[in-house]
């Protein structure tokens, strides 16, 4: 992987490569809600992504392996970043679904924590949960 390959913004070190998995999941139900590009555009954007930038990674992009994090916080923004994508259009599909528990598994996150783990992020999404608040829940869950 280079030095291209990440994407720096207000002291944050994102990889392009989780930035395409949130693609993936907004592609997950065969369309990209007009929501979902909303959601795309604004993380996009949060990441240091130009519009043209992001919408050439949303259009020309494939598939790619998922890679987690090996840091706790690197999973959990992972996960919490995956969730608020299913989340932007309302609905939750099943496909997505899926999709965050097969990336909570690669992660290596035990099976029997992925369920609470996905409610907590969900939920605390739902309800603007301040981001340190909920990374504090979803370390406890994972550790109890």
């Amino acid at each position: 992987m280079s030095f291209t390959d990440f994407i720096t913004h207000n002291g944050k070190r994102v990889c392009k490569e989780h930035y395409i998995h949130l693609v993936q999941v907004s592609r997950i139900d065969g369309k990209i809600s007009n929501e979902e590009m909303e959601m795309l555009h604004r993380t996009g954007k949060r990441f240091g992504l130009t519009d043209p930038e992001i919408d050439r990674i949303i259009y020309s992009e494939t598939d790619h392996n998922y890679n987690p994090p090996y840091s706790l916080k690197g999973k959990f923004y992972h996960l919490y970043n995956t969730a608020q994508i299913m989340l932007a259009d309302g609905i939750v599909q099943e496909r997505e679904q899926k999709l965050i528990k097969r990336f909570a598994i690669e992660a290596g996150i035990e099976d029997s924590k992925i369920d609470d783990l996905i409610s907590v992020l969900l939920e605390g999404i739902k309800e603007n949960t301040d981001e340190e608040e909920l990374f504090s829940k979803f370390r406890s869950n994972l550790l109890s």
